[in-house]
């Protein structure tokens, strides 16, 4: 079992023995763009019948201690930075719960006001990334601006979907997903 969990690494506990390899990149939950945790079971390695080149080859980067090249040091430093202060909140039971507030507070949002609609059915929901449109276009120009006005920015939905996209990564604090809602609600007492 191969996955990729860029978006939720350390958002919420899991079963980590499940997997054979877990890939990550760092600039969501863990530390700056530049850095990629890898977490491989050994035994799946080596078990490629084609050439491999060097540097995608996790063997060789074991064998090296994880230095076959050289590291982004800075980026290395603050991903221990990041993983030391959410150890110090309580680690990753302490951050799920936070990330479970967050989640529970922009979809009821969703969910209540008539103005929004959610893109994913309920159980598939993301806690990092909430999705959501206007129901009526017309007032696209209006919540826009209120919620740059709020101090609010990246709220724009991914390219191939449109919408919105609320990311609530680790480091967002609930306060700041309050300040959406509030948005959002003033939004529909003026409507």
């Amino acid at each position: 079992m191969v996955c990729d969990m860029s978006s939720d690494i350390f958002s919420r506990q899991l079963d980590f023995s499940k997997f054979d390899l877990i890939y990550a990149g760092a600039q969501k939950n863990m530390g700056p763009a530049g850095t990629t945790l890898v977490v491989v079971k050994e035994d799946v390695l080596g078990k490629v019948s084609r050439k491999i080149p060097s540097m995608m080859d996790y063997k060789v980067h074991i064998s090296k201690g994880s230095m076959f090249n050289t590291p982004p040091v800075f980026a290395v430093y603050t991903s221990m930075l990041t993983m030391q202060w959410l150890k110090d909140l309580g680690g990753i039971k302490a951050i799920e719960e936070e990330n479970d507030k967050k989640a529970r507070l922009i979809y009821s949002e969703i969910d209540l006001n008539p103005l929004f609609k959610g893109y994913a059915v309920k159980e598939d929901r993301s806690n990092m990334n909430a999705t959501f449109t206007l129901e009526n276009e017309n007032l696209k120009e209006t919540f826009d601006a209120m919620w740059k006005e709020a101090g609010i920015n990246g709220l724009n939905g991914h390219r191939s979907v449109g919408g919105y996209r609320a990311s609530m990564y680790n480091a967002l604090s609930l306060d700041s997903v309050k300040v959406l809602v509030e948005v959002m609600s003033d939004l529909e007492s003026k409507a």
